[in-house]
């Protein structure tokens, strides 16, 4: 494992506010859309906060939250168009903020699949992490492989943006 991936990992606001988080899709209005590192559900991404020091949706001042609340959205949407164009089993979109073991305000944006095993489809998708990811993680490592995945998440993510302007 490079310092380069340790380093972003251990400070990933910071990270990417500095430039340096390989994970950024896009810079969004209250935040930064990433992709998983670990891809244990195709076009699983993250919205993480660009204000260092928050710790959950609360600590904002009330309109900081409605634009993270409303980029949460907007990834949420691209990613769901780019995941149904990519495999017909795409069944909907999850979002969550938990904030249970990460010390920084994110929403996970989970596209969820016909596909999935039936002991997992009716569980938050931290329990993929911790059954299929843990199990063979190197087949989910977030790579090459994905870079026309993050191609389109980030044209669907502009194109999302431009239209949440336009209202």
């Amino acid at each position: 494992m490079s310092t380069e991936v340790t380093d972003f990992r251990a400070d990933r606001v910071g990270s990417a506010l500095a430039g340096t988080n390989p994970t950024v899709l896009r810079r969004l209005r209250a935040g930064f859309a990433v992709i998983g590192d670990v891809q244990h559900l195709p076009g699983y991404c993250v919205l993480i906060t660009d204000t260092p020091g928050v710790d959950q949706l609360i600590d904002l001042p009330a309109d900081q939250q409605l634009l993270f609340l409303e980029d949460m959205a907007i990834l949420g949407r691209a990613v769901a168009e780019v995941c149904a164009s990519r495999d017909p089993q795409f069944r909907r979109i999850n979002l969550e903020i938990q904030g249970n073991t990460d010390a920084f305000l994110h929403a996970h944006v989970t596209p969820r699949y016909h596909w999935e095993p039936p002991e997992i489809v009716g569980w938050p998708q931290a329990l993929h992490h911790w059954t299929k990811a843990m199990t063979d993680p190197a087949t989910q490592q977030l790579g090459p492989e994905h870079d026309e995945l993050r191609h389109e998440l980030g044209d669907e993510i502009d194109r999302q943006l431009a239209q949440a302007r336009l209202r």
